[in-house]
């Protein structure tokens, strides 16, 4: 009963979002996967998970998340980009692997317009800058004093080298006037965990993959990255807020299929995401990740990606980065 209540809800949301139903597509037979470019345990692989958990019901089939890490993203972006356009494989593709890694990847096998089909946004959420419980470090202040007293040896983790993460510590760097010791990881969950036991003083990460170790108290949460406060966060100031105008470096998710996904079928996906985000538990456990702002059309997606692609090529090239 519950399953149909859903189904029926599912429909209905094709029409609300101006969908015509007899232009929606069903799903294709058999599991659907959803591959996600970093390791289980991280910001991207959680959302990904908090999807899956409510499409297979809507579905009526397994959704399966496959996490392929590496490269910042980049592994599994080309792996989909080589899949058929069927509807069987998906990405929750990440602002590293369509964004910054056109930037700084020479040898990139994939276009981001010519092998993708965006789908919908899921979230956009700030990085979090934070650091053990056991050192003094609770400010801004406090840090850039720390990297002064220690030139080159305070150590600051990123999810990899290339990483919005990565860019964003090289903008700290480079406002603050401070030199850092950069550990580029392979995706969140290690960079924590590294934090957490003391083999690392500080690490710049997502909000999603931090909040569990800020919540429970094994890590200090010392500044978020958009421009306002997250609402999970309101305790948190921003960088801006600490003495960094301006600063704005956030991490958005989103779904994407290969090229030439159907538009029938984009239109489903898109319909039905938009349905589960809209869900009253999915928004508590967003909001409780910092991932706002998701949902919209797969036109918006598109756009929204092509203006992070402009943002940050300005960045890359203001900074000095090379690929």
């Amino acid at each position: 009963m519950q399953r149909r209540l859903l189904l029926q809800a599912a429909s209905g949301s094709v029409a609300v979002l101006g969908v015509p139903r007899a232009f929606a597509q069903a799903m294709p037979s058999g599991p659907i996967r959803i591959v996600v470019g970093f390791p289980r345990g991280g910001g991207t692989d959680a959302l990904a998970r908090v999807l899956a958990e409510r499409l297979e019901p809507l579905w009526g089939r397994q959704v399966v998340i496959d996490n392929k890490p590496g490269v910042a993203g980049v592994l599994a972006a080309s792996h989909v980009a080589q899949q058929p356009g069927d509807g069987r494989t998906l990405l929750m593709a990440h602002i590293n692997s369509h964004a910054l890694a056109p930037l700084l990847q020479p040898r990139l096998t994939y276009d981001v317009e010519r092998d993708f089909t965006p789908v919908v946004l899921v979230g956009v959420t700030p990085n979090m800058l934070a650091g053990s419980v056991q050192q003094p470090v609770r400010t801004l202040d406090d840090l850039v004093a720390l990297c002064q007293a220690r030139p080159g040896r305070v150590s600051f983790g990123s999810s990899g080298a290339g990483s919005v993460q990565h860019l964003s510590l090289e903008m700290f760097k480079l406002r603050a006037r401070i030199d850092l010791l950069h550990i580029p990881y392979k995706g969140s969950a290690p960079v924590l965990a590294d934090v957490v036991n003391g083999l690392v003083d500080c690490c710049l990460v997502s909000m999603t993959a931090v909040t569990p170790f800020v919540k429970s108290g094994k890590l200090v949460a010392i500044a978020q990255t958009r421009p306002v406060r997250a609402k999970a966060y309101p305790g948190v100031p921003t960088m801006a807020e600490q003495g960094f105008p301006g600063f704005d470096a956030s991490v958005w998710y989103g779904l994407v299929g290969p090229a030439r996904l159907p538009r029938g079928l984009v239109q489903k996906i898109n319909a039905d995401v938009n349905l589960v985000l809209a869900m009253p538990g999915v928004q508590r456990r967003l909001d409780g990740y910092g991932a706002e702002d998701g949902g919209g059309t797969p036109e918006k997606f598109g756009a929204f990606m092509r203006a992070e692609l402009a943002k940050w090529t300005r960045v890359v090239k203001d900074s000095g980065l090379k690929p």
